[in-house]
């Protein structure tokens, strides 16, 4: 017996059971609902599942690190609408999405120019910057040490009504070039 399948909770080949056939998805869980609407009870059933996967990919040295797991949920339309200080066009005309920017002040103009300058480069138009308010106690003092700043930028297409995937293809471009270019 290796000292691998000791601690494995794979059980033994037998039956129609082959391990062969596993795929490590390295704690992945998946919260759905086949009622056609949102609704906060999924997001809640979402963290449940979150905080019982005991190994999502890798923890370090500081027990208070984590490895930057969380959830995934469309567009909270409503929600933003509330938190924002600029106007947003209809619902799916419009693009978000969360920017990880220098803490130094100089460094984060220069990146939210050049994102913005991206942005206009891929067509598109920048309705507005968000912060993202954060709770830094709550992350082990490694994590805070090398902290970001969280921003959402939202966007809309700059000419003509683009939505969907249209939308989603261009704030798409738009991430990867800031991703290599900022």
């Amino acid at each position: 017996m290796s000292a691998f399948s000791r601690f494995s909770a794979q059980p033994a080949n037998q039956g129609l059971y082959s391990s062969a056939n596993e795929h490590d998805a390295c704690g992945v869980a998946l919260v759905a609902t086949m009622r056609g609407s949102a609704g906060h009870d999924i997001v809640d059933h979402a963290l449940t599942a979150l905080r019982n996967l005991e190994h999502r990919g890798a923890t370090g040295a500081d027990p208070e690190a984590g490895d930057g797991a969380g959830i995934l949920t469309q567009v909270p339309d409503a929600f933003l609408r509330e938190v924002v200080d600029f106007e947003l066009p209809a619902q799916g005309a419009y693009a978000v999405g969360t920017a990880f920017l220098p803490v130094e002040p100089q460094e984060q103009a220069d990146t939210v120019a050049t994102i913005e300058d991206l942005a206009a480069q891929e067509g598109l138009r920048v309705l507005g910057w968000r912060d993202v308010p954060v709770e830094a106690d709550l992350v082990g003092e490694t994590a805070r040490a090398c902290m970001p700043v969280f921003r959402q930028l939202f966007v809309t297409a700059a000419a003509g009504r683009v939505v969907g995937l249209g939308l989603e293809r261009m704030a798409f471009c738009l991430r990867k070039r800031a991703e290599r270019e900022a």
